[in-house]
C-alpha cells in the first residue's frame, strides 16, 4: 500500500463521516472524534454515562455512513452466549456437527455496541474477551475470524470486581458521555426532530477504505515520539496509574492512528493527546491531562520540520488545558459558605489535589493560598470552646 493515498482517505473520513454525525448529534464532538481514532486503530472504546445520551446512535451512524453491519445488544446478568453469537444450527446438529448460526449476530458485524457491558456474566465472558481482544469467535472446535472493525460498550458505572475489570480492560479508550448542557438543549430538540423523520443515511465511504486506513497504522513511524512516550508511561505509573505492558503496547496503535487521521506517516509528540482517554476512573482525567501537557511541552522541538507538522494536528490535541480554575474557585466558594457541612473537609482535600493540575501557575498559586487559608479557618473554628 502506498501511503500517498492516506491523507485523502483520512480527509474523506472526517468530512463525509465524522462531521455529518456531529451535526446530527449535538455536543458529542469529543466522543465522535475519539471513536474515529478508535476505528482507525481497530481498538475498542468505552462510554461512561447514563442511558439516553446518544451512545448507540453514534455507533449506528458510523456503521451506516461506512456501509457496514451493526450489532447492538443490551447485556443483563442472564445474557447467554447464543444471544450474542447465535444459536447452534439445528440442521447441522442432527448430523452431529456443532455449528453456530451467526446470521445477524455479533460474529457477522463490522460495528458492535454492547450496552450495559458490566452486566456481563461468567457464561459469556470468555467468548466475549476473545472476540474483543483477538477478533476471533470460538465455540468448541469451531473457530471464526471476525470482521469487526471496532466495538463500543457503555455503562453508567465502572467495574467493581476482577472479572469485570478484565473485560473493561479490553476497552482501551474511555470517554465520558453525559446529557447535553442546558444552554444547547434547543439544538438537541431540533436535531432530534430531524432524526425522527427517519430519513435514510446515505453511505459516504466504503468499508474497505476504512480498512485501508487501519492498515496504514502499521506504516507510521513512532521513533520520533518514543522517548516522550516512555517518559509519559513512567510518570503515569509513578503517579499511581496501573498501566500494564499490554496496554502500553496497544496504545501505540492509537498514537499512530492520530497521525494517520492527520495524514501523516510519522507521529509527533502532540499525538500523545490520546493518552488522556485511558483513565480507569474520572478522578484520573485531570492528572492525565496535566501529565500529557507537561510531556508535550517538554518534548516539543522548535524547528522547521516540527512547525510544518504542527500545521496538521488532531483537533483534540489542542484542547488539553487541565482543570478549569474558575470552576474550582466556585467549588471552593461553595465549601467556604458551609465549612461544617458533612463531607466538607473531604471535598476540600479533593479540591486541593485537583488544584495541583492547573496549568496556569498564577491561578494555581492563588487557589492554593485560598485553600490553605480556609483550612486554617476550619482548624481555628474547631479549636474554639
Amino acid at each position: 500500500m502506498v501511503f500517498n493515498e492516506i491523507p485523502s482517505l483520512a480527509t474523506k473520513l472526517r468530512l463525509h463521516v465524522l462531521e455529518p454525525i456531529k451535526q446530527r448529534l449535538v455536543a458529542k464532538d469529543e466522543i465522535i472524534e475519539v471513536l474515529g481514532i478508535a476505528l482507525i486503530a481497530s481498538e475498542n472504546a468505552f462510554l461512561l454515562g447514563p442511558p439516553g445520551t446518544g451512545k448507540s446512535a453514534i455507533v449506528h451512524e458510523l456503521a451506516s455512513r461506512l456501509q457496514g453491519k451493526a450489532f447492538d445488544y443490551l447485556l443483563t446478568r442472564f445474557t447467554e452466549p447464543s444471544e450474542l453469537f447465535g444459536p447452534f444450527d439445528l440442521r447441522k446438529l442432527r448430523d452431529g456437527d456443532l455449528i453456530t448460526n451467526t446470521d445477524g449476530m455479533l460474529p457477522e458485524a463490522d460495528f458492535v455496541f454492547l450496552d450495559e457491558l458490566l452486566n456481563a456474566n461468567s457464561a459469556i465472558l470468555n467468548s466475549l474477551l476473545m472476540a474483543l481482544n483477538e477478533r476471533v469467535f470460538r465455540r468448541g472446535r469451531e473457530k471464526v475470524a471476525l470482521p469487526m472493525l471496532m466495538a463500543v460498550s457503555a455503562s453508567n458505572h465502572l467495574p467493581n470486581d476482577d472479572a469485570l475489570a478484565a473485560l473493561f480492560d479490553r476497552f482501551l479508550l474511555r470517554v465520558h458521555c453525559d446529557n447535553v448542557p442546558q444552554d444547547r438543549m434547543s439544538e438537541v430538540l431540533v436535531a432530534g426532530w430531524i432524526r425522527e423523520q427517519a430519513l435514510p443515511i446515505v453511505g459516504a465511504m466504503p468499508l474497505d477504505e476504512a480498512r485501508v486506513l487501519q492498515a496504514a497504522v502499521q506504516q507510521v513511524d513512532l521513533e520520533p515520539i518514543r522517548p516522550a512516550y516512555l517518559q509519559l508511561i513512567q510518570r503515569l505509573r509513578n503517579a499511581g496509574m496501573s498501566i500494564s505492558d499490554r496496554r502500553a503496547v496497544r496504545l501505540q496503535r492509537v498514537i499512530a492512528a492520530s497521525a494517520v487521521m492527520c495524514g501523516r506517516n510519522s507521529a509527533i509528540v502532540n499525538d500523545l493527546w490520546v493518552a488522556r482517554y485511558i483513565w480507569d476512573s474520572l478522578a484520573q482525567v485531570e492528572m492525565l491531562v496535566a501529565h500529557v501537557n507537561a510531556i508535550v511541552k517538554e518534548f516539543t522541538v522548535d524547528d522547521a520540520n516540527a512547525k510544518v507538522y504542527l500545521q496538521n494536528v488532531h483537533p483534540l490535541a489542542e484542547q488539553s488545558d487541565g482543570p478549569d480554575p474558575e470552576r474550582l474557585a466556585h467549588t471552593l466558594d461553595a465549601i467556604r459558605s458551609n465549612p461544617r457541612a458533612p463531607g466538607a473537609s473531604d471535598s476540600l482535600a479533593l479540591l486541593a489535589s485537583r488544584i495541583e493540575w492547573i496549568v496556569n501557575e498564577v491561578s494555581r498559586e492563588d487557589l492554593r493560598n485560598r485553600v490553605r487559608k480556609l483550612q486554617e479557618e476550619i482548624v481555628s473554628e474547631g479549636q474554639r470552646p
